[in-house]
């Protein structure tokens, strides 16, 4: 699907399909972090069994006001446990199948919220 966000000088997601997702006209095939700032950084999971801990602490180092997992093709929630890091600062979590969080992340970001979004882009099989 093709999204079409107003014009705005925050990186906004500008398509995503089984495996990938457009951030800004570029086409990213692998897991990565985009957040409202700018940063643009790779999430080292393929497959949602991957995640653990350290995926979510790397979110955390991220310090967004709040976080939108994309968990994939369908919603799949992440173990309590592994939300501690973000928990213990404060951020606030959602979670949601991957074509709703990049809707939702380019409207909070377009709000000019501090909005950080971790895309799992599993590849198709």
């Amino acid at each position: 699907m093709k999204l079409q966000p107003d014009q705005s000088d925050v990186q906004s997601i500008s398509g995503y399909g089984p495996g990938w997702v457009g951030v800004n006209g570029e086409k990213i095939t692998s897991s990565v972090i985009i957040s409202s700032r700018g940063e643009r950084l790779a999430w080292p999971a393929a497959r949602f069994e991957d995640l653990g801990a350290e995926h979510f602490a790397q979110l955390a180092a991220v310090q967004a006001e709040i976080v939108i997992f994309g968990s994939g093709a369908r919603i799949r929630f992440p173990q309590a446990a592994w939300l501690q890091p973000l928990i213990a600062r404060r951020i606030g979590v959602e979670t949601m199948d991957t074509a709703a969080a990049c809707r939702t992340y380019n409207i909070l970001a377009q709000e000019g919220r501090d909005v950080a979004v971790a895309l799992l882009l599993e590849q198709p099989a």
